[in-house]
């Protein structure tokens, strides 16, 4: 995963943040120089190309899921111990030097640069709206993990000093990056992983659901939710509606992760597309990272959910877990969460290395588990071939970023913060439309507490929940694990001692 073409290149780009050439755990498929000849689909493919490290288990993935309630990487005996980089994100005991946090700072501002560059020099709208709209997801990103986003003109000379705009300041910049993309982008797109019209739209109402934030003057809250803020994530929901998406019907919430997503998804609006022969953000680091050695397909036996988060769903929710057509009967494997006795092809009772039956147990040590301890989860799962076996190395489930669901939930909230719907839906309408075909019974009221544990059962592993979590100002509660409450810097990640080093114009956050 570091097939890294031009280091020369990278380093160059990246120096705007930091001294030297770090470790980039990212791929790179490929990129030209951008001239004054204008950039064109090759150059935008760059950028879109720095999207697939959203698909890593590690970096923007593990910092927004390993600090929260949903998700841990413990330790089991050698196995997984990586000098305590998943332990110190659990326990939100990380530093300015964590590698995590430095990889992730360069591989998001090396998204900024490219899409910059590309905007910068292109002439077809078409190009220079879809590099708008990457420009403003990496600095999203950028801006919900370190709260500062620094920025360099292609054209400045490379002695230059980048300057760092504020995190309310990159807030109305990326809010204007996708106004531009909002109106030059087309209503529909060929599949995917190429943005259009209801991409934007999506983000917006991400955006201005957290601007509360994002605006704060106190890290970590309390928030203030502007009630003309909530309005435009009602309005931009609505579009999206408008645009025709849906939920998935009952009994069909994991299609919109399997194999055949691209054909059978209502609900997916961006993400990076995947085929058999070519997966650039193959999902199946998703599966992989939970998967026992000995099922079908093999997996790297790490990461868990944590007992109580599984504990909240009901026994009837599909999202908890269902046999899977084409995969239980197959391979053995369940969509969903997996506890307990697991089976492989033909339902072969599985066991441990050591013989031991492989039983999953909610119960889970951070420090020291074994190999079968901890809940796994398969929100994502491969397909199996006819004589029961998987080969994962291309699979076409696309990876999905924004999701309709989502969009749907964050107008629920953004209504139950202040906002008015001009179609007259209420939270608890909203969240009942949602819950009721994923099997679980309808709600009687809703409040800050259920919208929080909403979220988290539809939109689990899918990599928002540290950020529901900030916004509901829960972040810093006790956990599994993480007994003590945490301060409230900890919401925000330190900017890499190296960056801060070398750019005046960057101040470390607080608490660091």
């Amino acid at each position: 995963m570091k097939n890294i073409i031009s280091r020369v290149t990278i380093c160059s780009i990246v120096f705007m943040t930091a001294a030297g050439c770090a470790k980039l755990d990212e791929k790179l498929y490929g990129s030209k120089s951008i001239t004054s000849a204008g950039a064109g689909a090759a150059e935008l493919g760059g950028v879109y190309s720095q999207l697939n490290g959203q698909a890593d288990q590690a970096n923007t993935y593990a910092l927004q899921e390993h600090p929260t309630d949903e998700m841990m990487g413990p330790t089991r005996g050698t196995d997984w111990g990586d000098f305590g980089t998943w332990r110190k994100l659990h326990t939100h005991t990380w530093t300015p030097t964590h590698n995590q946090v430095n990889d992730t700072w360069d591989q998001l501002n090396i998204g900024v640069f490219r899409a910059t560059q590309v905007f910068t020099k292109a002439s077809d709208i078409s190009i220079k709206a879809q590099a708008s709209f990457l420009r403003a997801y990496f600095m999203f990103q950028v801006v919900d993990l370190y709260g500062q986003a620094p920025f360099r003109d292609p054209d400045a000379p490379s002695s230059s000093i980048p300057t760092v705009m504020s995190r309310t300041e990159a807030t109305a910049f990326i809010i204007k990056d996708l106004e531009y993309a909002e109106t030059n982008l087309p209503a529909t797109s060929a599949n995917i992983g190429v943005a259009n019209k209801v991409a934007a739209e999506a983000l917006l109402a991400k955006v201005y659901l957290n601007k509360a934030v994002y605006t704060s003057t106190t890290v970590g809250g309390p928030f203030t939710f502007a009630k003309a803020d909530m309005d435009k994530v009602i309005e931009y929901a609505n579009k999206i509606t408008a645009a025709g998406y849906s939920l998935e019907p009952a009994g069909k919430y994991f299609q919109d992760f399997a194999w055949d997503n691209s054909e059978q998804s209502h609900e997916n609006i961006f993400g990076i597309y995947n085929t058999t022969t070519n997966a650039p953000g193959s999902a199946k680091n998703r599966w992989r990272m939970g998967l026992h050695y000995n099922q079908t397909p093999d997996g790297w036996n790490g990461f868990t959910t944590l007992a109580d988060f599984y504990k909240s769903f009901e026994a009837t929710d599909e999202r908890r877990g269902v046999a899977y057509p084409g995969l239980t009967d197959k391979v053995g494997l369940r969509a969903g969460f997996a506890v307990g006795q697991q089976y492989g092809p033909n339902g072969k009772v599985l066991t441990q290395r050591s013989g031991k039956p492989l039983i999953f147990t909610p119960e889970v040590d951070l420090n020291f588990s074994t190999e079968a301890q901890g809940i796994r989860v398969f929100k994502y799962f491969p397909q199996p071939s006819a004589n029961n076996t998987v080969n994962d190395d291309n699979s076409s489930n696309d990876y999905v970023i924004l999701r309709y669901a989502d969009v749907l939930l964050e107008k629920a909230e953004a209504i139950m913060r202040g906002g008015t719907d001009p179609s007259g839906q209420t939270p608890l309408v909203i969240v009942n439309l949602l819950r009721v075909p994923r099997g679980a019974s309808a709600l009687s009221s809703v409040d800050a507490t259920v919208m929080l544990a909403e979220r988290g059962r539809e939109l689990y592993y899918e990599g928002w929940r540290r950020n529901d979590l900030i916004r509901f100002e829960k972040f810093n509660d006790p956990v599994d694990q993480r007994p003590n409450k945490t301060d409230k810097t900890k919401t925000l990640y330190p900017i890499p001692q190296r960056a801060v080093d070398t750019n005046p114009n960057l101040k470390q956050n607080p608490g660091y």
